[in-house]
Order: structure tokens, then C-alpha cells, then sequence
């Protein structure tokens, strides 16, 4: 037992421990008492105390029945020997009087009010015993008209009670300051953007001001804050890596709305536009809702028996005739951990092949391999809960505020609070205008810029003596390469200023704490998995690893890539990333599933490609991938897909890979099936089903559990909880992992078997026992060697705030009010020479292909750069994008693709989107 001396405080007499870390008085009595103890108003414990009504006002006396004096709760900090007391007759009085001055100008109109029964002013005056007012009515907020152009949002100044909740939360957690207080006294309102219109402002729609707002001033098209619902599910979201908590409202058996909880531990009550309002895709009109079997090249609709045996028929046939090996799988990152984890083992113990491959070949394998080599676990090292602890962040082709918006909002919170920045990106993003050194780097030279940081920290003998003796391996070999870079060679072929770069290194290595991130920016690049061991390499030689606010922190793009990967979606790790090549391997599996374990290495996706076109691949089963729109060099993908003699897609939509299939299976969305995801910090989080499935639809894993049983293979029917349980026991990090434990805010692994999760990695040792350090020379892109004289400018792509991947769901929500197509940023000394304007279109050509795109001329962009997203069928833009690949992993280099632009004389005119989904269905 601690010798130490216990803090103590009082609350109505009683004693209560003090905590360790400095806290208000508010949250003190909340945490023994509940939040129900002390009222309050402008109070959200998500923002930081503000002590605008003086709801919360307590009475304090520093000595036992010494005098009191009367307090804002929510900022007075508590201290030892504190008598604190919550409730009397002069408080009650208090509190009494300031909520009457706020219904002065506050529509007595309950009964009819949106958030009736979810009101945070209505319960405080119910609790105090207030039906009424003493006082003249000022009228100062009376007659404002509600404000309805927003898409999303509704602005209804007559209930305001001038908390200042909202212009805090756009500015404390979004960081957009789009709202303001305006005016003086009586005359104060909230105001958007000086004065424009909701709609017409900056507002990113990521509805922290609704969220936040205890009356209905700001509130949604979707009345998330109604009480009238029958209940209320907690669930994780499916749009990108970060996986916020969300909670669904639930109406006759739909989903009518969706908000987030106050209190989680990965978003904190924040979501982004699309996990907030993009759920309308879950039962939209273009579902598919019952399997669809292709005869002489229409689609007619069949039962799932049909499908099945079809299935079962055909895959038998090619087995027999060609081997197991002539069969391949692509899973999904959209699909749960339990639903991956049953895919794979459908191929390999089932089918009998390794040929199993996720969407994370294409997006982040070479952090996975990268990783893997230098410290022996290709995953996060911290949670982003130590962004808070950083003192310095350095991102590398990134987008985080919006590619991952909630975590790159407490970035730029903490940039703005002074912490340094440096960004790696050809593109100006949003991060990168706020950065203390933005390296605006050439595509494809990472490698060149990284070698120079390294030049640099080595130079000035910046490095980690200590934690490079005790902790890695190779640091004499790598000491004499970085010293041979020739750093003004490497400057010019990336086009940076040397000195930045410089400047930039020491800034990253004399930091307290250096936090890295990085996203496909550095993966999708001929030499992206040396990209990532460099930046293990920074890393370590700065001692930044293992402790909080420290790491290598890939951004994964969607939102349960990790898990895909850890559950054993490719074909030369299985679950939980045991080398399948490895005899003593495959014998776990085969003892672990009941069937002999394929030895024979497997096949990832380019090399699935190309072996359906050579004709030694018969069939693929594609599960929530439209790879003909999202993958490299579509024209290629196209006839892969036509090459193969069975092609079974299990989506929801009619993508443009479902089209080309033989068999098509409806599955489900997230909001209609149970089981876990797993985010970029490598945290477990439950999926809790909201709805039902669709009518003739079935989940994902329901699915594929039924065809192991058509099969013969002796599979229980699907429960995502009995398959949680399995692969805790296949998988070593997972051990310690049942539902119940993963609870409301979900466990970070490796998880011990008591359950004990892992916030920080390699604290004392790495998986590798020492971390290698690595050095790599700078090389050319194949691409810009062969092609750039005939297509001079480089080609990267990224995503937009408002739509995910090829849009597959956000299309079908009004988020394409907002953006409804793909366009084409040049620099404008490309564009002058290009004779190309804001609003032109442009012909984006490659030696692949080509698409028509409008044109938006800025400086955003690098001379000799050209960027577009990649979202919408109608454009394509991946007939435009190149075979080049990662040299370990076969990732695509979609960051650096050889094009050119020139104007087109008439305006491209799309074709209708109905003709453009259109299907033959009889």
C-alpha cells in the first residue's frame, strides 16, 4: 500500500478521494455523484469550461463550517480539504433565477418542439420546478427566421439560449470557426461566416454544433436529438480508419438518424459528414435484394438455392479441372473481423487454395511488410489519444482533415495551439497551409526526401545514442549510407529547398515528442515499403517509439482494413500473420480448422489479374470490392474480370464489378449485421446490428457460412460472437478478446488472456527483439522513366471530404448536393501552357486511357502536378492510372501515373447517371 497521503474533498458532507490529475469541481462531483448532481447549461465536457450561466454554481468553504462562497462548478478547480455543497435553498433560488432570465426569450413551446423530452433546458427547469417566468419578455431572439439552406443542418435562432456551445464546439473540436457570437446585451446572436447563411458558409457539415446545442437552435434534417424513437444502438462506423463510435436512432425497425455518444474514447461525441449523415445508402431504393444469376448476358433474379448450387456446381467443376489453385478470393474492408476471418478460411480450408487478398494490397501492405521488417508488427505503435501528448507532428502524404477528419481535426487543434508541424505532400492540403514546413515534394520521392532527413539528424549527431545501442540493430552499416547521400542531388530531383528540409529534420529530432502519421501518400509508390522503413528508421535513431506521444502511425484508409489484414485476407500471412509458406503453420491451421492447410503460395490481386487473362485462373469470389472502378489501369481490370469463366460478387449495390458477374449476392451494411472492426490504433470495437437485414438480403457472414455448408464443410451456422470466440483462439493477439469485455469503448491488441489491452507498442522491446534499421537508395519511378516524355505531367489522386472511395455509399445520400463529380486541380503554368481556365474541361490522358474532367486551376497543386479524386463511375479516372507497384507488396502506384491534359473544344456533357447503373434485370 501506498505510504502516500490520500487527497480529500467533500461533497454534502462526505469524503471523496481526489485524483491524481488537476480537475474542476463539476467533474469531481460528476464522478462519484453522476451527471444528475449539479445542472448545467453551457457546460459539454467534450469542450473546455467556459462559466457563461452559472447553472452549475456550487457553494465552497475551505474549512469545515467555515463560510461559503458561491461558485461556477465547471471551472473552479477542486483542492484538498474542500467542503463542496451541491444543493440548498440559496442555490436552488440561484439556479431558479438564472434559468428564468433564459426562458425570458425562450418559446414556452415544448410540447411541439423537435427536441421535446431531449431538451437540456427543459429538464434543468423541470428538475427545478419552473413552468414559468417572473420576468418582461425582451424578444431579442423572436421573429429570427429559421435558417433551412443548409443540407444537413437547421438553424433556429428563436430557441438560442446564447450557451456558446456551438461556436465552441466548430472551434475546440472541428476547428473551423464558422460560428461567432455577434452583438452585445440583448442584442447577441449566434451568426455564420459574418452573416451569411447556414448553407452558403464553411461549414464542413460535421455537426459538432448540432451535437452539442442543448435546445434545438442548431439541430438536423434528421432530428437526431428526438426523443420520439424506440431506441437508441451503439455501433462503430464503416467509412474510414479512424472508426467513431456512433449511435443509431431507431424508428419502427429504420434507421432514422444517426448521432454519437458524449463519451468514447476515438471520437470523443465527434463524427464527420459522412459518418453523421451519409447513412442513407443502408435501405436506398438501389439495393440489391435478391440473387441474381447472368444467362446469355442479362441478369434474371434466382433463390439463394439456386445461387448456392450454382455456386457450389461450377466451383466443383473448376476444382476437378484445374485444381483449387484456379479459384481466387478478394475480401472487404467494409466486411467485420468475424466475417473476413470466415472468408479466408472458406478459401483455404474449403476451396484449398492461399489465393485470398484484401483491399489493403492496394492501400496500405507496404506499411503492413514495411513494418513488419523493422520492428515485427505492422500496425500503429500508439493510440491517437496521444496527439495530445506530441509535441511535434510530421505528416507524410496525408489528408487526415479529410481522409480522416476526426482525427486530423485534433491535429490541427493542437498545431493551433502551437505545437509544430511538418507535412511531406505535393499537395497545399489543409494541414499543410498550417505547417511550419510544408516539403512539397515531387510524386515518387519520398525515398530521396526522407534520406535527406536522415542526412541531416545523423550530421548533427541528433540521434538516439542510447535507445540506438540498447534498442536497434544495423546502425553502423546504416550510419555510413545516410553519411554517402548526396543531399543536393536528392533536393533537386524531389524539387525541395534543401535548407527546409533541414530545418524540417532538426525540428522532428531535438522535439520532446515526435509523432509520426502517414497514409497512401507514401504506400501506393513503386517504393512505398521502403518509404515506411525510413520512417521506422527516423523513429528509432530519435528514440520515438514506445512511449506516449511518439510512433509510426499509419492512417488506414478504410475502416477495417487493419482487421482484414489481421484476420488473414492475403495470401501469404493467414490469421493473426503466421507465414503460411511455414510448415509449422500451415500444420496450426490444419489443426486449428480440420482440414489439411494449401502449401502452395497464393496469389495477390495484380497477380490474380493477370493470371485470369493468361486463362490459369477460372474464378474469383469478390466480396464488397468494386475493383474495376477502384483498382489501377480499369481497361486491364475489365479484362480480367471478362477473361474468367465464373465470377461470383456479394455487394449491395449493382457496382461496376457486379456487372460483370456471374452470380451476385445481396449482403448488407454495417447498421444490419453484428461483429467488430478494427481502427488504425488497432482497437477492437463492437458492431451492433440497428436494423434488419433488408428483405432478401442476408449479412456477409451468414452467407459465406451457409456456402461452407453447401460445401460440406462442417461450419456452425454464423453468430459473429461464436466466431470472435475462434479467433481468439487462432489468433495470438486477439486471446484475451470476447464481446463482453470489448464493451462500449473497445480494447487496443495484442490482448492478454485477462483481458488487459495494449495502448503503446514496443515500450521496452520489439516484436523483432531489436528493431533493424534499414537504409535504401532513392530511385526513379518506372513509371516517369518510360512514360514521361510522351506524358509530361505526374498524376496523384485522393479522396474528398464528402464521398468515400469509388462512393459506392455516399452517392446514394444528398452528400452529392455538395459534390457531385471529380475535378481535375493543375498548377497554372501547366495550365497556361495548356490554355486551360477554371471551369474548362480537360482531357486527362495516359497511355492507358483517358476521361473528361472539369479543371480547377491553383497553386495547390505542385507545377508539373496534377491531382483529381476518384469517386464517381461516370468519370473513371482509373482508366488513367498505371501497373506500377510497390517492389515488396505489388501495392498500386496510383500517387504517380504519366498523363497529360489537354483542352476539349465542347464542354463534356456526362451521361445520365440512370443509363450509366442501368442493368439488364428480368
Amino acid at each position: 500500500m501506498s505510504s502516500e497521503k490520500r487527497k480529500i474533498a467533500y461533497i454534502d458532507g462526505k469524503p471523496y478521494e481526489i485524483g491524481g490529475h488537476h480537475t474542476s469541481i463539476l467533474k469531481f462531483v460528476k464522478g462519484y455523484l453522476g451527471d444528475d448532481k449539479v445542472p448545467t447549461l453551457c457546460d459539454d465536457p467534450n469542450l473546455a469550461p467556459y462559466g457563461a450561466c452559472r447553472v452549475c454554481s456550487v457553494e465552497v468553504a475551505l474549512i469545515k463550517d467555515g463560510p461559503t462562497k458561491v461558485v461556477a462548478s465547471c471551472h473552479t478547480p477542486v483542492v484538498e480539504g474542500q467542503h463542496i455543497f451541491t444543493n440548498n435553498d440559496n442555490l436552488q433560488n440561484l439556479r431558479k433565477n438564472i434559468v428564468e432570465l433564459v426562458l425570458t426569450d425562450h418559446p414556452m413551446t415544448c410540447g411541439t418542439c423537435e427536441v421535446n423530452n431531449n431538451c437540456e433546458l427543459q429538464k434543468v427547469a423541470n428538475n427545478l420546478g419552473i413552468s414559468d417566468h417572473r420576468y418582461n419578455n425582451p424578444k431579442q431572439h423572436k421573429g429570427i427566421p429559421k435558417d433551412t439552406s443548409h443540407p444537413y443542418m437547421r438553424m433556429n435562432l428563436d430557441h438560442c439560449i446564447n450557451c456558446g456551445r456551438c461556436v465552441r464546439a466548430c472551434d475546440e473540436i472541428q476547428g473551423s470557426f464558422v460560428l461567432t457570437m455577434s452583438g452585445r446585451g440583448f442584442e447577441s446572436r449566434i451568426t455564420t461566416d459574418n452573416d451569411m447563411l447556414f448553407g452558403d458558409s464553411s461549414c464542413v457539415s460535421c455537426g459538432a454544433c448540432a451535437h452539442t446545442c442543448p435546445t434545438d437552435a442548431i439541430s438536423d434534417i434528421f432530428k437526431s436529438k428526438s426523443a420520439d424513437v424506440d431506441k437508441k444502438v451503439r455501433t462503430t462506423c464503416s467509412y474510414c480508419g479512424v472508426g467513431c463510435n456512433l449511435e443509431a436512432s431507431i424508428k419502427n425497425n429504420k434507421v432514422v438518424s444517426i448521432d454519437t455518444p458524449k463519451e468514447t474514447e476515438v471520437n470523443a461525441g465527434h463524427t464527420c459528414i459522412k459518418g453523421r449523415y451519409a447513412f442513407g445508402f443502408y435501405d436506398h431504393p438501389d439495393r440489391l435484394r435478391t440473387p441474381l444469376i447472368k444467362r446469355n448476358g442479362k441478369f434474371e433474379k434466382a433463390s439463394w438455392d439456386e445461387a448456392y448450387d450454382l455456386i457450389k456446381s461450377e466451383f466443383n467443376r473448376i476444382i476437378k479441372n484445374h485444381g483449387p489453385d484456379a479459384i481466387a478470393g478478394i475480401s472487404s474492408a467494409r466486411c467485420t473481423n468475424e466475417e473476413n476471418y470466415l472468408f479466408q478460411k472458406m478459401i483455404r480450408a474449403v476451396v484449398g487454395t492461399n489465393s485470398v487478398d484484401c483491399c489493403a494490397r492496394i492501400c496500405h501492405s507496404p506499411t503492413a511488410w514495411g513494418m513488419q521488417q523493422t520492428f515485427g508488427m505492422g500496425a500503429a505503435t500508439n493510440s491517437t489519444d496521444d496527439i495530445y501528448h506530441a509535441d511535434l507532428f510530421l505528416v507524410i502524404g496525408a489528408n487526415p482533415t479529410t481522409a480522416h477528419p476526426v482525427t486530423g481535426a485534433k491535429i490541427k487543434q493542437q498545431v493551433m495551439k502551437g505545437k509544430k508541424l511538418i507535412v511531406l505532400d505535393p499537395v497545399t492540403t489543409e494541414l499543410a497551409n498550417l505547417a511550419n514546413y510544408h516539403i512539397k515534394l515531387r510524386p515518387g520521392t519520398n525515398v530521396a526526401v526522407l534520406n535527406m532527413m536522415l542526412h541531416f539528424i545523423v550530421k548533427a549527431k541528433l540521434y538516439n545514442a542510447d535507445f540506438i545501442r540498447d534498442r536497434t540493430e544495423g546502425f553502423e552499416k546504416f550510419i555510413k549510407e545516410i553519411e554517402r547521400q548526396d543531399v543536393d542531388q536528392l533536393a533537386k530531383v524531389a524539387g525541395v529547398d534543401k535548407q527546409l528540409v533541414k530545418e524540417a529534420a532538426i525540428a522532428y529530432a531535438t522535439a520532446g515528442n515526435s509523432m509520426e502519421f502517414h497514409g497512401l501518400g507514401v504506400t501506393e509508390h513503386e517504393q512505398g515499403s521502403k518509404t515506411v522503413m525510413l520512417i521506422a528508421d527516423l523513429a528509432m535513431i530519435t528514440g520515438n517509439i514506445g512511449r506516449k506521444g511518439v510512433g509510426v502511425n499509419p492512417l488506414r484508409g478504410q475502416n477495417n482494413v487493419q482487421g482484414a489484414a489481421d484476420m488473414g485476407c492475403q495470401p501469404h500471412q493467414g490469421a493473426g500473420y503466421f507465414n503460411v509458406a511455414d510448415q509449422k503453420v500451415q500444420q496450426y491451421y490444419s489443426e486449428k480448422y480440420g482440414v489439411t492447410h494449401p502449401t502452395k503460395p497464393g496469389l495477390k490481386i495484380p497477380q490474380m489479374f493477370d493470371a485470369a487473362i493468361n486463362k490459369e485462373l477460372k474464378a474469383v469470389w469478390i466480396i464488397g470490392e468494386d475493383i474495376v472502378q477502384t483498382d489501377p489501369n480499369s481497361a486491364h481490370v475489365i479484362e480480367a474480370m471478362e477473361s474468367l469463366e465464373f465470377l461470383v460478387v456479394q455487394e449491395i449495390f449493382m457496382s461496376e464489378t457486379a456487372k460483370l458477374a456471374t452470380v451476385v449476392l445481396p449482403g448488407t451494411t454495417f447498421l444490419e449485421k453484428d461483429g467488430t472492426f478494427t481502427n488504425t490504433e488497432r482497437r477492437i470495437q463492437r458492431v451492433n446490428r440497428a436494423a434488419p437485414p433488408l428483405p432478401g438480403t442476408k449479412p456477409d457472414g451468414v452467407i459465406v457460412a451457409e456456402m461452407m455448408q453447401r460445401f460440406g464443410f462442417k461450419q456452425p451456422d454464423y453468430n459473429a460472437d461464436q466466431v470472435l470466440k475462434e479467433i481468439a483462439d487462432v489468433v495470438p493477439f486477439f486471446k484475451g478478446v470476447t464481446r463482453e469485455r470489448l464493451g462500449a469503448y473497445g480494447l487496443q491488441w495484442p490482448v492478454d488472456e485477462d483481458g488487459t489491452d495494449t495502448k503503446i507498442l514496443y515500450k521496452e522491446t520489439f516484436k523483432l527483439g531489436k528493431g533493424q534499421l534499414k537504409n535504401f537508395d532513392w530511385k526513379e519511378s518506372t513509371e516517369i522513366e518510360t512514360n514521361q516524355k510522351e506524358y509530361p505531367l505526374i498524376l496523384t489522386t485522393s479522396r474528398a471530404l464528402q464521398h468515400y472511395n469509388c462512393g459506392t455509399m455516399t452517392r446514394r445520400t444528398s452528400n452529392i448536393d455538395i459534390m457531385d463529380e471529380d475535378i481535375l486541380l493543375i498548377h497554372p503554368i501547366d495550365a497556361a501552357e495548356r490554355d486551360l481556365i477554371t471551369g474548362d474541361f480537360g482531357r486527362l490522358y495516359s497511355g492507358r486511357g483517358k476521361v473528361d474532367l472539369k479543371v480547377e486551376v491553383t497553386d495547390k497543386v505542385k507545377k508539373g502536378v496534377v491531382f483529381t479524386t476518384f469517386h464517381f463511375p461516370e468519370h473513371m479516372v482509373n482508366m488513367v492510372t498505371g501497373h506500377g507497384k510497390d517492389e515488396e507488396t505489388m501495392c498500386a502506384e496510383y500517387k504517380v501515373s504519366s498523363v497529360d491534359v489537354k483542352k476539349i473544344s465542347n464542354r463534356f456533357e456526362p451521361k445520365e447517371k440512370e443509363k450509366e447503373h442501368q442493368v439488364q434485370v428480368k
